[in-house]
């Protein structure tokens, strides 16, 4: 039996490792979640290329581990693997109060409901122009086309980066997650990535240097806020690194992968493009659905601070404690019919992909706000976006991603 598909629903409970990245790239996730939820919701994997750790699989369980952040540490870091020793990146996400707290309030100005009304109508004219200039009578990656393209410009935009340059961010973000040793891609060498790494410190390191001498509270970009905070204005350069990455993949997985699962679905479950079509009304609400359905990073790891109960569970003091969002958000106790893609769905954002607690996700309201602006632009221009071949999948435990998905457009008559 290959790699890529040792690991089922029939798979005995002691030998299940969720760490496995080719569950993900088969999309064999679903029903291994499905057995873990009804039969050991917290499950234990005492051996695995990341480590021993407890997999936290039902809806409740997560959020509990998730609001309880002085039982369940992030620190060091948030996914299953570490970074390597060499090469360590704080961040704020995996930095537990008050130090967190400090850092997060000093960015989040950048998307704040004020500046989001700013930022509407810079989105729209992306979006349009980007809708705009799709091929018509030809198949195209939509991933690349639209997903891609349309982050790409807006990290650019949150940051104040060269807009001639922007591609750099995508290629940093993926480079970020582009680990054996993190997520179980092995897609690139570590020697690649801690050079693409460095190439970010490096060149954010100029646009630090450039806006630190300008006065406070003149700009309202990522970097700008980073340079004036008191929390962040003396940090060293592997804890601004550690940031810029987090903001970086912050803003791009979240509404690029959502981006192509919000088309891939539509093809999926036909009656809810119809029904799309049929009431547009409904865009902030499938917004919603398809981050849940998506659900763009598929896990965040803790470590028990002291010794705990969990489901039953004795979890020791050092475990490590993993919350599959993916699985709680299919699960069937708290979500009706949760494998199905319904776009009326009552409290529909009754998800867990922005996480909840203190690390809750602080773009989620920008997410959704670009999600909106694509469908409401798409349904102006489109009867429908066919997809005509597979996704192609992207091989990681962290981020459910698509790198390819092929598509054709008809426009509307």
């Amino acid at each position: 039996m290959s790699e890529a598909t040792s690991i089922s629903a029939e798979t005995a409970l002691e030998d299940i490792d969720l760490s496995n990245p080719n569950i993900y790239l088969t999309e064999s996730q679903w029903p291994i979640f499905e057995r873990l939820r009804k039969d050991a919701p917290v499950h234990y994997c005492k051996e695995s290329a990341f480590g021993p750790f407890w997999s936290v699989t039902r809806f409740e369980d997560i959020v509990e581990v998730d609001k309880n952040n002085h039982l369940f540490s992030s620190e060091p870091a948030i996914t299953l693997g570490d970074n390597p020793e060499d090469f360590q990146l704080p961040m704020f996400i995996a930095m537990d109060a008050p130090k967190h707290d400090a850092q997060r309030k000093a960015v989040t100005g950048a998307v704040a409901p004020r500046n989001l009304a700013t930022l509407e109508p810079v989105i729209r004219n992306h979006v349009i122009e980007i809708l705009d200039g799709l091929p018509k009578d030809e198949t195209f990656n939509w991933a690349d086309r639209v997903s891609i393209e349309l982050t790409t410009r807006m990290l650019a935009t949150l940051f104040d980066f060269p807009f001639e340059r922007r591609e750099k961010l995508t290629f940093w973000s993926d480079m970020a997650t582009a680990s054996p040793d993190i997520a179980g891609d092995d897609s690139v060498s570590e020697e690649e990535r801690m050079a693409a790494l460095t190439e970010c410190l490096e060149e954010f390191t100029v646009l630090w240097n450039e806006r630190v001498n300008l006065p406070a509270g003149e700009r309202q970009d990522f970097i700008s806020m980073l340079a004036h905070s008191p929390a962040t204005r003396n940090m060293e350069p592997m804890e601004y690194l550690g940031n810029l990455i987090l903001l970086i993949v912050g803003g791009n997985d979240t509404t690029r992968n959502s981006l192509s699962g919000g088309v891939e679905f539509l093809n999926q479950f036909p009656e809810q493009y119809d029904k799309l079509r049929k009431h547009p009304e409904l865009i902030p609400s499938m917004v919603s659905e398809i981050i849940r359905f998506q659900t763009p990073l598929m896990h965040m790891r803790r470590i028990a601070m002291e010794d705990t109960v969990l489901g039953g569970q004795h979890i020791k003091k050092g475990d490590k404690v993993v919350m599959w969002y993916a699985s709680g958000n299919r699960d069937e106790r708290k979500i009706d019919r949760p494998d199905e893609f319904i776009i009326d769905r009552k409290n529909p954002r009754n998800h867990l992909s922005f996480g909840f607690g203190i690390h809750r996700c602080m773009g989620n309201r920008l997410a959704e706000m670009q999600l909106r602006i694509v469908w409401e632009e798409i349904l102006k221009r489109f009867d429908n976006i066919e997809v005509v071949g597979e996704p192609t999948r992207l091989k990681s435990n962290f981020v459910r991603g698509i790198t390819e998905l092929p598509v054709r457009l008809h426009p509307l008559k």
